[in-house]
């Protein structure tokens, strides 16, 4: 992606000498990514090398510069630990604590990512210091990356519930019971399997396929592929996803 060009960059930093007399603080943005391995969610995250804070855990992320937009940062932030860009990402909410960042005044945007590890090449991750976490085993972390966290968790669950977001955490091709288990993993609770099965059907935006997935049993298990065109179409006509 390309951003901005060299005049606008000028044209921003001439702009600059009009408030130099105002109070100046850092803006960064924090990113919290989220992963499902066909078992568990986790999120993705890294052992600072710096002060302040060094030696500690932290959620990935880094300072706007001057010629980036917020979502343009937040990408950037996530392509240096992951190398991808087109994934699923959505800004969560801002943190301005005065004391949140000891190292300076700070104002932090967090964005939350989904990824799929059963299809990406995660052996591959930039950063050697980077480690998955269970959601639910996730350490103390610096400043208020744990809040971070939890308000990404309780959105996932919301927008889970009432958009087809889940499905950036499976692979193209997944079994039932996949989905069950991703929408356990999400919910943190025992899901009755004929009751949701049912509930899936319904909303009608599966493909059944004609492959099987061999591993879980000797008879197999039918392949689904999510069908975003049936979904867009149905969205249009006041169709509610609900599981």
């Amino acid at each position: 992606m390309k951003i901005g060009n060299t005049d606008q960059h000028e044209d921003v930093n001439s702009k600059l000498q009009y408030y130099n007399k105002e109070d100046q603080v850092l803006l960064a943005v924090d990113c919290i990514i989220f992963g499902f391995d066909e078992k568990e969610l986790k999120v993705l995250l890294v052992k600072r090398d710096f002060e302040p804070e060094k030696d500690k855990w932290s959620l990935i992320g880094g300072f706007l510069k001057k010629s980036e937009n917020l979502d343009q940062a937040a990408i950037r932030v996530l392509n240096i630990l992951t190398g991808l860009k087109d994934i699923y990402m959505e800004q969560l909410h801002s943190y301005s604590e005065i004391d949140r960042d000891p190292g300076q005044r700070t104002i932090s945007v967090a964005y939350f990512a989904l990824i799929d590890l059963s299809s990406k090449n995660f052996d591959r991750i930039k950063i050697d210091s980077a480690k998955w976490y269970k959601i639910n085993k996730v350490p103390q972390l610096i400043f208020d990356h744990n809040e971070m966290i939890d308000k990404a968790i309780q959105r996932l669950r919301r927008r889970a519930l009432i958009k087809p977001i889940g499905f950036e955490l499976l692979p193209e091709k997944f079994t039932m019971r996949q989905l069950q288990s991703l929408y356990e993993s999400i919910l943190d609770k025992k899901l009755d399997k004929r009751n949701f099965i049912n509930k899936v059907n319904l909303l009608d935006i599966l493909d059944k396929l004609d492959e099987k997935d061999m591993t879980s049993s000797r008879k197999g298990s039918f392949l689904y592929r999510f069908n975003e065109e049936k979904y867009n179409s149905k969205s249009e006509e006041g169709f509610n996803f609900k599981i």
